[in-house]
């Protein structure tokens, strides 16, 4: 009896509105494997559980066919997408829908991270050994002499490598509970292909870890072969490069349990590590924005962190945003700090209320981003930096002070003392002077000699400028 598989909607409007055809070609393997998926899910009763993560490629409409829940994800990022998933849903079912140029290729490191930590999804790996949807493309899984319309002659092991066997190498892992490879070619074999999806089911219901399911699949419009053709290829030509055959199943094993993570409000997030206690809103506070810049070694970032530390402390919503170069010194690097009174929208500084500077470079880079009635101070050192009109501008000894106190590397806490003298950042000078000893908590000789510095560039500033 011919009758309507179970998952799936009543009618596949991608086709057309009310239609029960779907957009896949004749002899395409998807809307079979599809209804294998439908009819597990709806079988299990973990259809309302479940959540479908298809990308780009043939199945990328996948949400109008499954009755479930239903996410697009990038070309190749399922498996992220599914790992993210399933680890802020716990308790649902994910199924990650891939085929063999999205998983194999673009999308590979995602699937093999996902699969070595165990992450708890089913993958479902189509592998049709070439890029279908964008017109028949060598894929990760073509086969050697397989002609394709990037490898016209074949594809030749010297110049385009050998084929990629997904389930040999993720049965090299350990978390993986279960790793089969079936076919969609005839009948025989879709009766294996269903136990295996529906095994691969079972162990997500059961929230048993990792499964893997790679489908050999016909695929006759780019093989440009009929349907009947197009099944012989895969059992006399795949099945000889891909075997099939269940190449793992430890789902009888007891269950690896993670460690518990407690799930936290915003509100006891923003609470931790403060011992000012949780953010609170303030109207009368307004929003300052800082850019702290230089060479990396000089502590650019350090300062902005501390100033960061400094405003959570004192209960102000903050972001501390970091920017730097591949160099561990030398390099350029930069640093984003919003203290406000309100959420902060962007971590962003493009115009900054303060600015400092501790190289040349960095004011070159920055100095005319400061809008009217902002301050920029820089090492005095450095050429006196250009700057837009109405913007006040402060040359600051920082390395001469750290060097005097008897800390020549601390030019960056003779800086925060500054910005304190100045009440340029809007913070007491209790919560800095805590925030900079923190800062400290792994090298304790270094509190006192940095404290010495603070408080002679507060001095200096104070009666200077």
């Amino acid at each position: 009896m011919i009758r309507k598989a179970k998952g799936f909607y009543e009618t596949f409007d991608r086709k057309e509105p009310g239609t029960r055809a779907t957009h896949y070609c004749p002899g395409c393997g998807h809307g079979i494997i599809h209804k294998l998926i439908g009819e597990a899910m709806a079988e299990l009763g973990i259809q309302d559980r479940t959540v479908f993560v298809s990308p780009v490629g043939c199945a990328a409409f996948c949400f109008h066919y499954f009755d479930c829940g239903n996410v697009a994800g990038p070309h190749g990022r399922a498996s992220a997408v599914a790992t993210g998933i399933t680890r802020s849903l716990p308790g649902k079912v994910v199924i990650s829908y891939q085929g063999d140029g999205d998983l194999g290729a673009i999308g590979f490191n995602n699937a093999f991270q996902a699969a070595n930590r165990g992450e708890h999804f089913a993958c479902f790996f189509v592998n049709n050994s070439i890029y279908a949807m964008t017109g028949g493309q060598m894929a990760p899984t073509t086969m050697l002499g397989q002609k394709t319309t990037t490898t016209p002659f074949g594809r030749d092991p010297v110049k385009e490598g050998y084929p990629l066997k997904v389930c040999e190498i993720l049965n090299q892992l350990e978390a993986p509970v279960f790793i089969e490879r079936v076919s969609v070619s005839d009948t025989k074999r879709i009766m294996q292909a269903r136990k295996a999806v529906r095994k691969a089911l079972e162990i997500q219901r059961d929230g048993r870890g990792y499964a893997f399911v790679e489908f050999l699949s016909p695929c006759p419009t780019n093989w440009r072969m009929d349907a009947v053709a197009s099944a012989q290829f895969v059992n006399e030509k795949m099945e000889k490069v891909f075997p099939l055959g269940n190449f793992r199943d430890r789902s009888a094993e007891p269950a690896p349990v993670a460690k518990a993570i407690p799930r936290l409000t915003v509100e006891e997030l923003l609470d931790r590590g403060h011992e000012g206690g949780p953010a609170q809103v303030d109207h009368e506070f307004r929003e300052r924005r800082f850019k702290f810049s230089g060479f990396g070694g000089q502590g650019v970032l350090s300062l902005g962190l501390v100033v960061a530390e400094a405003a959570g402390a004192s209960g102000r919503f903050v972001s501390w945003l970091p920017s730097y170069g591949p160099e561990q010194r030398g390099g350029y690097a930069s640093c984003s700090v919003v203290v406000s009174g309100k959420e902060v929208g962007s971590p962003t500084v493009d115009s900054p209320d303060v600015l400092v500077l501790m190289s040349q470079p960095a004011a070159e880079k920055f100095a005319m981003t400061v809008p009217d009635g902002g301050v920029v101070i820089y090492e005095s050192s450095l050429p006196e930096p250009k700057v837009r009109p109405g913007v006040r501008v402060m040359g600051f000894p920082a390395s001469r002070i750290a060097a005097e106190a008897g800390t020549p590397k601390a030019a960056n806490t003779a800086l925060l003392g500054a910005l304190t003298a100045l009440e340029l950042h809007g913070l007491s000078e209790g919560k800095v002077l805590l925030a900079l000893d923190a800062s400290f908590a792994a090298k304790p000789a270094l509190v006192e000699r940095n404290r010495k510095v603070y408080q002679a560039a507060f001095d200096w500033a104070r009666n200077n400028l």
